[in-house]
């Protein structure tokens, strides 16, 4: 959805490149503010629709809250790495974050290379000691790649770019990652391990993971005292990883032989620093994805991600949303309309002043394969008939923020469609209200409901539905639908289902317009009514 005034309005707070700059005005009013204070970030953000940063700008909580209380609805990360972005708070306002996690992959993992091979030979240090008259070749012995063990501690895109290129020089590669499988592993030539293994094992460590609780300060004064005598470490990841304390303490006893790094837990680093004092130290200024082919490349990816985004359409590199990718989201798309439209009337079935305790979703066939984006389309169909703001970024934290637990079941197997999918909404005082719903393939991909409360129906789930439920018994139709054609109301459709004759049943009708409260309270009063509900989907 457009800003009031029409347009897009983009706010660009770090170095973007040409092309990236170019890309986005082709959809949106772009404004480049470089190098603003949080303060000054909060003061105008919430004029924007879109945020795009890279590492300089800090998007704080506070930020992030002006700028969902206005009109910020994406911030996009020119790069991989988002701990400058607090994703949980944008995830709690329904504000999507993307990032372009591929387009330095290889400037990544060039890099990498590059200061292996520079600590290797001394590199650094031999040019500035030629360069100051001296001609020092013993001082400068190095050791060659060919033979030698390497470490990688994760193994995605740029650790396995890492581990292609380092075979070539002959390494043997070792990983550890545990999100990565054996099979994985074995088609780039790295053997999976412990991590202690690769601590015990490696001629070069090189580090290739997030930052995360996880994973910070993971290379410690422990972990120095585990590692093979004389290693190597390389850190172009994240700052952070490495406890810079205990590094420098490790290269000072020779426990390490010398270190390369490209990030710092504080950037920039002090001046202080005292790994900048060891000769065995090579640092550079987070070169990493400093290529003008990077550069292009993650700009361009994290303009088109945010047009997506702006548009509604599905974004490929989502941080805090269920990912899909591109060819599952044409045949997904029909199955998210319909979660969130069975959400939607499970929704306004709720008993009234009954609290509502737990939802239970369950995915039978086609529908049991991408659960947690049609979980999501549900969940925001449920909760936004009882608050505002909800979306499919946030609608799981709400749901827990409101105290409703959420289960899903899935299974393969189902007995009437290719697909069918429930939402089980259970209350305080004991209620159990289900809905069930499918896709038509046949008729469009045409969404229908096929059962609520254990009734059998074929509903089709559109603006205003009337739903009676009453007790089977004649002279109720024919009432309810005279009321309705009195009141100039059209029926578009009518459905009734029921589980035996005489017992209860169910009418579903399809109706061209709203019905207000006093025809509804009319219809309550015909003989053999029970209850009266009007869904507006």
């Amino acid at each position: 959805m457009r800003g009031s005034d029409g347009g897009w309005r983009v706010l660009v707070t770090d170095p973007l490149s040409d092309d990236g700059i170019e890309r986005l005005r082709k959809f949106a009013d772009v404004h480049i503010r470089e190098g603003l204070k949080e303060e000054e970030l909060i003061e105008i953000i919430r004029s924007y629709d879109a945020l795009i940063v890279r590492s300089g700008t800090k998007v704080a909580a506070d930020v992030i809250e002006a700028g969902a209380d206005g009109r910020l609805k994406v911030i996009g990360r020119a790069g991989v790495g988002v701990d400058n972005i607090d994703v949980s708070a944008a995830t709690e306002k329904g504000v999507l974050v993307v990032n372009a996690p591929e387009a330095n992959t290889i400037s990544a993992a060039e890099h990498t290379i590059a200061m292996i091979l520079a600590l290797s030979r001394w590199i650094p240090s031999a040019n500035a000691s030629l360069k100051a008259g001296k001609w020092n070749r013993k001082k400068y012995m190095g050791v060659e790649l060919n033979g030698k063990t390497l470490g990688i501690i994760g193994l995605g895109r740029i650790g396995a770019e890492v581990a292609k290129r380092a075979k070539a020089f002959g390494m043997r590669i070792i990983a550890y990652d545990p999100y990565t499988s054996v099979e994985k592993a074995r088609e780039i030539g790295a053997s999976l391990v412990s991590f202690d293994d690769v601590l015990r094992r490696a001629d070069f460590i090189t580090v290739h993971t997030p930052l995360t609780d996880e994973t910070y300060h993971l290379l410690n004064a422990d972990a120095f005292d585990r590692m093979k005598e004389g290693v190597r470490v390389i850190n172009c990841a994240r700052g952070g990883i490495i406890d810079e304390s205990a590094l420098a303490d490790a290269i000072k006893r020779g426990k390490v032989a010398g270190a390369a790094l490209d990030v710092f837990e504080e950037e920039p680093p002090s001046p202080e620093n005292e790994l900048f004092s060891l000769e065995n130290v090579i640092v550079t200024p987070h070169l990493g994805a400093s290529t003008e082919e990077a550069q292009r490349a993650s700009a361009i990816v994290i303009a088109e991600e945010v047009e997506r985004a702006l548009k509604g359409e599905p974004v490929r590199y989502a941080v805090n949303m269920p990912y899909l990718e591109e060819e599952r989201w044409d045949v997904m798309k029909p199955y998210l309309t319909l979660s969130s439209k069975i959400g939607s009337l499970c929704a306004q079935l709720k008993p009234r002043l009954s609290r509502i305790m737990r939802l239970e979703l369950t995915y039978e066939g086609i529908m049991s394969e991408d659960t947690k984006i049609l979980t999501a389309s549900a969940l925001q169909g449920f909760l936004s008939n009882f608050v505002s703001g909800v979306n499919i970024v946030n609608a799981e934290v709400m749901a827990r923020k409101m105290g409703i637990k959420v289960s899903e079941r899935r299974t393969k197997d189902v007995d009437m469609f290719k697909s069918l999918m429930s939402v089980s909404m259970h209350t305080e005082d004991g209620t159990v209200t289900e809905v069930s719903g499918t896709i038509f393939e046949d008729l469009g991909d045409e969404p229908r409901i096929v059962k609520i409360n254990g009734y059998r129906i074929d509903a089709v789930p559109e603006e205003y539905m009337l739903i009676c439920f009453f007790i089977d018994r004649p002279r109720v139709i024919g009432p309810v639908c005279t009321i309705l054609g009195d009141k100039g109301i059209n029926i578009a459709r009518m459905q009734v289902g029921r589980k035996e004759p005489g017992g209860e049943a169910i009418m579903v009708l399809n109706v061209d317009s709203q019905v207000d409260d006093a025809t509804i309270a009319e219809i309550r009063n015909v003989k053999n009514i029970v209850d009266v509900k009007l869904v507006k989907l």
